[in-house]
């Protein structure tokens, strides 16, 4: 843990070092919107594979119980932007959807 940003200016360059990478992985001028809801484990990711090289082994050795909790969490995330994306695009088709299921 002696390795990770310890101030605040510390922790905003990580994340521009991170959104930099994404946005020149991908090619996009802007970084990806997953980068707002997986971006804790990315950022987390990003920091830890630059302080250690992992092997196989190591992957190996996760908890599968925390990694299904963690990908349920990003799911509800997932599901609730997709919710908000078609709101947007029709909302009253959206609202009369949500009202025809209530009654």
């Amino acid at each position: 843990m002696k390795d990770f940003p310890r101030t605040n200016n510390d922790l905003e360059h990580a994340f521009g070092m991170l959104r930099h990478h994404q946005r020149r992985c991908t090619g996009r001028k802007v970084a990806p919107s997953s980068l707002v809801i997986r971006g804790s484990v990315k950022l987390a990711c990003a920091i830890a594979t630059k302080l250690h090289s992992f092997t196989a082994s190591d992957l190996a050795q996760v908890d599968i119980d925390t990694w299904l909790e963690l990908r349920s969490q990003l799911q509800k995330h997932h599901k609730a932007r997709i919710e908000q994306y078609r709101f947007r695009r029709d909302p009253k088709g959206y609202l009369a959807n949500l009202e025809s299921r209530l009654l």
